[in-house]
């Protein structure tokens, strides 16, 4: 027992002597490690996130602070925590950056015993401690660097999605004119700058961006780019649609969309966007409460006129269909149903019939009912325009009972 007690401080000086002999080879050393992260973690060679120089420092740094903690125990961190920072911000995976920390780690090793030799220490017990020291500092700060990096990478993240979240709203709220911005977007965004885009809006019904990446897989499907972001009440597509058939388009949505939405007509490029995204919204809201469908602008445009000037669409309702606010409901559904009827046949009683399953002159009936109930005149020339926009109109902004 003795005996050991004697031989551990000869143990620890010896150690800190290397450490120190291992020093003076600094420059050579780093040289060397350098070339062995090049030959063997290829990542540095094929990312080029690394320039050559900033990888020379930080082997450098670092080895003299391994080398450092090797001979004193002190932590001396400062170095493994930058390190750790500058790859999270060039995006070089940290298992890359693991690694070249084992090889330096190995390459100190190396060293120590070279030089543990090269002074003639050649007990087994003396370098197993000196291995020991070796790879517990690596580990310790290989630990440091990974902390430093997750930390950085999470600055990172929220500083992509602040950075994200003010493109979208520039591309949907603002005039997208400025070309930089546009391109940056389209960069971002990872969609083209030119060519049609479509943009659809959905009710946000969704828990999570599961569904948003189906979109993304479904529209790349048929060769349409799309980028989406998940807001509040809304989920907003940007569908690069280019020469695709807004047919299909719609068709699509249709298949995978199971909540309210409006889409836009086609716009010609990212910078037109703003005016798609308003397009999106107001087909949306020509949907009748409960209504679950993909509404497209395209084929609700007399709704959204109505929605677009919401005083001449009560202008309407009150002309044309107000009385009928007076009759039970069943009938003024029954009446309203036979108005809507034989505004899609222009006027044609046998049609209307047709189209409400009756005979024609239960369509007479009902349509003199009306013209007691209203005061108004189905007979008079072009009223079909007006009485059907009125029609609309009560739809989308029914009277209070």
């Amino acid at each position: 027992m003795g005996e050991r007690d004697v031989a551990l401080p000869v143990v620890e000086l010896t150690v800190e002597a290397l450490a120190e002999s291992v020093l003076l080879h600094l420059p050579a050393l780093t040289d060397a490690l350098v070339e062995t992260i090049y030959e063997q973690n290829p990542a540095y060679r094929e990312m080029d996130a690394v320039p050559r120089q900033d990888l020379w420092r930080s082997c450098h740094d670092n080895v003299a602070r391994v080398v450092q903690m090797i001979a004193d125990s002190d932590d001396h961190f400062d170095a493994a925590q930058a390190t750790g920072r500058r790859r999270a911000e060039q995006r070089m995976p940290l298992d890359d950056v693991l690694k070249s920390f084992r090889l330096g780690g190995r390459l100190v090793w190396e060293a120590l015993i070279d030089e543990a030799r090269a002074q003639g220490v050649v007990e087994s017990a003396a370098l197993l401690d000196v291995a020991s020291k070796v790879w517990e500092v690596v580990d310790r700060t290989s630990s440091q660097v990974a902390a430093a990096y997750h930390v950085a990478e999470r600055q990172l993240v929220r500083a992509d999605e602040r950075r994200r979240s003010t493109l979208w709203e520039g591309l949907l709220h603002g005039p997208g004119k400025d070309r930089a911005f546009i391109q940056e977007a389209a960069t971002v965004l990872d969609v083209p700058v030119h060519g049609g885009y479509a943009v659809v809006a959905i009710d946000n019904l969704i828990d999570d961006e599961c569904t948003t990446s189906l979109f993304v897989r479904r529209f790349a499907g048929l060769r349409i780019a799309s980028a989406w972001q998940v807001r509040p009440q809304t989920v907003v597509g940007l569908l690069a649609v280019g020469t695709e058939s807004p047919v299909t388009v719609l068709r699509t949505l249709r298949d995978v969309v199971h909540a309210p939405a409006g889409l836009s007509g086609v716009v010609s490029g990212l910078a037109e966007v703003n005016s798609a995204y308003r397009q999106a919204m107001l087909a949306r809201r020509t949907l009748p409460a409960g209504q679950i469908d993909v509404a497209a602008l395209t084929e609700r445009l007399p709704e959204a006129l109505l929605l677009s000037a919401p005083e001449l669409a009560e202008q309407l309702v009150q002309y044309w269909l107000l009385p009928l606010m007076t009759v039970p409901a069943a009938e003024r559904e029954l009446l309203l149903d036979t108005l809507d009827k034989w505004v899609l046949a222009a006027g044609s009683v046998r049609r209307t019939a047709d189209l409400a399953h009756c005979h024609r002159n239960t369509v007479i009936n009902r349509l003199h009912r009306v013209h007691q109930i209203t005061g108004r005149n189905l007979s008079d020339e072009g009223l079909h325009v007006e009485l059907g926009l009125a029609l609309r109109a009560f739809r989308l902004f029914p009277p209070a009972a």
